[in-house]
Formats: C-alpha cells, sequence, structure tokens
C-alpha cells in the first residue's frame, strides 16, 4: 500500500513537472507575412488616328502591363477619335490594330475611359463611344489599383 502511494506521488509530481515545464517553456510564434499591393499602371493617350504609332504602343503596353498590373487606359483630346463607335481600326506595322487591341483589353477586363469634357469639345456625347468604353470620373483615377500608380502618356 506504502508502495502504491509513492507511486502515486511520483506520478503526480511528474504530471505535475511535465504541465509546468511544457507550458513555462513553450512560446507561441506567428510570422505574419504582408503582401504588398499590386501597383497600377495609368496609360494616358492624348493622340489619336494622325499619330498610329503613339496609340497602338500605348494600346499594347496596356495589355502587357495588366499581366501582372491593375490597369487603367485613359483617353482624352486627339485620343476620344480612338474610342468612338464609328472610329476608324488605327493600323501600324508591329502591332495588332486598334479594334483587336481594344477589344483584348475588354477581355482582360481593364478599364479604358474617355475624359467627358473632350468628349464635349469634339462634340460628340457618351452615346457615341465604342462599346465598353466608359465616360471617366475622377473616382476610377484613384480606385483601381491598391498600390502605387505610374503613369504613362502617350
Amino acid at each position: 500500500m506504502r508502495s502504491s502511494r509513492i507511486v502515486s506521488s511520483i506520478f503526480a509530481v511528474f504530471s505535475i513537472a511535465a504541465a509546468l515545464g511544457c507550458g513555462a517553456n513553450t512560446a507561441v510564434t506567428e510570422t505574419v507575412v504582408s503582401i504588398p499591393p499590386r501597383d497600377g499602371v495609368f496609360i494616358h493617350i492624348s493622340h489619336g488616328s494622325e499619330d498610329p504609332h503613339r496609340v497602338l504602343m500605348a494600346l499594347k503596353m496596356a495589355e502587357i502591363m495588366a499581366a501582372d498590373r491593375d490597369v487603367l487606359v485613359y483617353f482624352d483630346i486627339a485620343g476620344i477619335d480612338v474610342v468612338l463607335a464609328d472610329a476608324p481600326d488605327i493600323a501600324f506595322d508591329g502591332f495588332p490594330p486598334s479594334h483587336t487591341q481594344l477589344t483584348r483589353l475588354q477581355e482582360l477586363r481593364v478599364p479604358v475611359f474617355a475624359c467627358p469634357g473632350c468628349l464635349k469639345a469634339a462634340g460628340k456625347t457618351p452615346g457615341d463611344l465604342a462599346a465598353g468604353i466608359q465616360v471617366a470620373e475622377k473616382d476610377a483615377f484613384f480606385s483601381f489599383t491598391d498600390g502605387r500608380i505610374l503613369t504613362l502618356d502617350y
């Protein structure tokens, strides 16, 4: 009987020591990995069919950047003529034509905007824009990405 009390006491001491030892020396470490927000590219196109290389290069850059960046394309000044429903399909060696590239950007869900003041100055209305082209609103310029914004002007 005495030996069973000793065994029980030893078991109790080891149980308490194990519990205290495990809890006292165990530290929980959490590593928080912060993923930075995607940066955005704002592509500004102010030229139209009078400078096809500039327009088509800008559209191609939008497609390239959209692979791993948030992209917004903004047309103003003479660029308005590129995004009208009756716009000519601009072509230049080495680049896909404008209609093809604008369609591709829509497939990639890249927002394409037109300046409302420039539309008005050109004697056009939002109803004159090609399908998928939106009238620009200032908040869109800041909400299309959570990261930094790089601007490319064409």
